[in-house]
């Protein structure tokens, strides 16, 4: 499919009127096309139509938004195919070496681009390629908490947990004491979003990985690094997960097939009590579970390390190929200015695209009521974001597939399969010529 049949199809399912009508990458009416990863008639993708409204009124630039969530990369991929990439793509941080690594970005001069220096250093390690130079531009940051029902921890008599011990003896008393009072025995302490698909075992293991001073691979200096998912604070992690699926049996059925899209839909069915995940969807769960319902609490560090998290984000992504890199500069500038981190915030309401500013101008307090935000920004302080390798969606792919693998059989020993996960990701890195 071209790319402008493709932009007409997902305009129709839009949801909200997009600026623009023509296909930017061509530049046959000199819009500028911009790709962002969400459903198309999200509230998010209403607001990423906000922050484009807002640049053209400042900018004179004609925009056309494209909204997409499922088989992003591969669409991706169709275009470049036909050398019709987007002008702009805002897209996950984890995603650079990816694309950087099939020539799809321009570099990044972040010397020359206005407000670059406003941007915090951590925000700016999520934009930097295997080769110390920045093929992105900050927009967006994340690190991951707690999202717990807090009228039924209240029921079941229980504190806040303050270790992984505390934790698994809160996710016991969910799925044990029946904390929704029906009678039945149909609720579970954490929901998990533990499928393989885009690698989400490992990216919601990776927290408490961190969270306990463990790490997938480590840099070794100029550029090199060496695969570390053996080490027993990596092994203690993954292990302690399997305990939950396994032995504990506090995570909600089906987990090992689930991606976060249907996570978010369980947790809201009041399936499970427990969902360690980003703040973009705590909006979406204060309406439709009720704000006296939830609370937001740190991930404990672990027995033997952290605090740590993971972090991540998105990033404004400048297209190589584009006729229009004076307007793809402009545009980036202009989303990270405080105008358009503001915007993208969305102050409390759903579809937030900038879940935490990673402009130090902007105060997210004076933005956002809701103080469980601040529990997010807390965790980002000791947030970890994916090394920057030349790409890292293999390494985390190929540790999902290990990770889900033993927590959907309970016969398996964890220390083995990361033994041999270890050596798969050392075969990845040499591949790569990172090791």
């Amino acid at each position: 499919m071209s790319r402008r049949l493709l932009g007409v199809a997902i305009t129709a399912t839009l949801a909200v009127t997009l600026t623009g009508c023509g296909s930017g990458g061509s530049g046959s009416d000199n819009a500028l096309e911009i790709w962002i990863r969400q459903a198309p008639d999200s509230d998010s993708a209403k607001t990423a139509v906000k922050l484009a409204d807002a640049f053209t009124k400042a900018s004179g630039v004609k925009t056309k938004v494209v909204a997409l969530f499922d088989d992003f990369e591969t669409k991706l991929n169709q275009q470049a195919a036909q050398k019709k990439l987007p002008d702009i793509v805002i897209n996950d941080t984890a995603q650079l070496g990816n694309m950087h690594s099939q020539g799809w970005l321009r570099e990044i001069d972040k010397a020359s681009l206005a407000g670059g220096d406003k941007l915090s250093d951590r925000a700016w390690q999520a934009a930097t390629g295997a080769d110390g130079k920045f093929y992105g531009t900050p927009f967006s940051a994340q690190a991951f908490a707690l999202i717990v029902r807090k009228d039924w921890r209240e029921k079941v008599g229980m504190e806040p947990p303050k270790s992984w011990d505390d934790l698994a003896k809160l996710a016991q008393a969910f799925t044990q004491k029946d904390p929704d009072g029906n009678g039945k025995a149909d609720t579970a302490g954490f929901v998990i979003p533990a499928g393989t698909k885009r690698g989400y075992a490992s990216w919601y293991a990776s927290s408490y990985i961190y969270g306990n001073g463990g790490d997938f691979i480590k840099g070794t200096g100029g550029g090199h690094f060496q695969a570390t998912v053996n080490d027993p604070k990596t092994v203690e992690a993954v292990q302690y997960l399997q305990d939950q699926f396994c032995k504990a049996k506090t995570v909600n059925p089906g987990a090992v097939s689930n991606d976060t899209t249907v996570t978010h839909e369980v947790f809201e069915k009041g399936q499970g009590g427990i969902y360690l995940v980003g703040p973009y969807v705590l909006a979406r769960f204060v309406k439709s579970i009720g704000t006296d319902k939830i609370e937001v609490l740190p991930l404990p560090k672990g027995p033997t390390g952290g605090p740590g998290t993971l972090g991540e984000g998105e990033n404004v992504y400048l297209m190589a190929g584009s006729d229009q890199q004076d307007a793809q500069k402009k545009f980036a500038e202009f989303a990270i200015s405080p105008e358009g981190q503001k915007i993208g915030m969305n102050k409390d309401a759903n579809g937030a695209i900038v879940r935490l500013p990673v402009n130090t101008q902007v105060d997210m307090a004076g933005e956002r009521q809701d103080p469980r935000w601040k529990v997010f920004q807390d965790a980002y302080a000791n947030a970890v974001y994916a090394p920057p390798v030349p790409n890292w969606a293999p390494i985390r792919q190929d540790s999902a597939d290990s990770i889900n693998a033993v927590w959907a059989d309970c016969s398996a020993n964890v220390k083995t399969a990361m033994d041999q996960l270890n050596t798969k990701l050392t075969q990845e890195l040499q591949s790569q010529k990172a090791s």
